[in-house]
């Protein structure tokens, strides 16, 4: 029997979707899914749905300004920046260029990780015409080098919750450096999971974001919630 085709729906972003917002800067939860910039799919971008949501709270029939400072994988879910002045955009920029932005992610695996804590380095060499990164144990010429911090969490019904803090923030870094490590993430059948999900997505979160304002120079930490797909929510009283 065939598996039924999941067709992508583009919703626009409301209120409910919005996790921080002043005049500097927006915070928005991504449903997985969704593209952050456009691409060669023609699916509408995340970005142009968050000036549309913009535009019309604020009543500026010219469109606004909002700047991408920061990308999530179309299949992952979570909290995602972008700067409504150029101000914030610059300086949020050198502030993830200087690694001054703390993210945490929580991914679900079928694979207790051995150890169950730990830093992985890996070089990570980028294919863009098949869009696959491959781990490479020592520098290879392109590559770049890729550091997180990872941690198990918890386990549920034979899955695994690990906890990722990157230290670099390379394409798909995660996903791959998870897979290296034997634990691929659920539904993440590009990277060594068994199958793909049929919602065209994957059980990696970006949970929380920290850092110091670019302007207020006042801490921010901004949560975002799990899905509420049916399945995440098996995880939520391990998930901080």
């Amino acid at each position: 029997m065939a598996r039924p085709e999941f067709n992508y729906i583009s919703k626009d972003i409301t209120d409910a979707d919005i996790l921080y917002e002043d005049n500097h800067l927006i915070a928005v939860n991504k449903r997985a899914g969704d593209i952050v910039q456009v691409d060669d799919t023609g699916d509408e971008s995340l970005d142009e749905k968050v000036k549309k949501y913009i535009a019309k709270k604020y009543n500026k029939p010219n469109g606004a300004f909002l700047g991408v400072v920061h990308r999530l994988d179309r299949p992952v879910s979570g909290v995602i920046l972008f700067a409504k002045t150029s101000k914030a955009l610059e300086r949020i920029n050198k502030m993830f260029k200087g690694r001054e932005m703390h993210k945490t992610y929580y991914a679900i695996v079928r694979k207790r990780p051995h150890p169950e804590a730990g830093t992985l380095v890996h070089y990570l060499l980028k294919n863009p015409q098949k869009n696959v990164t491959k781990a490479h144990d020592k520098e290879v010429p392109g590559s770049q080098r890729s550091e997180l911090n990872y941690k198990l969490v918890g386990e549920r019904e034979d899955y695994y919750v690990i906890e990722v803090d990157p230290i670099t923030g390379r394409p798909h870094q995660i996903r791959v450096q998870l897979s290296t490590l034997g634990c691929p993430i659920v539904g993440d059948n590009k990277y060594g999971y068994p199958r793909g999900s049929l919602r065209k997505s994957i059980c990696l979160h970006a949970r929380r974001l920290q850092f110091i304002h670019p302007v207020k120079n006042e801490p921010v930490l901004i949560v975002a919630p799990l899905p509420k797909d049916g399945f995440w929510e098996k995880f939520e009283g391990l998930i901080e």
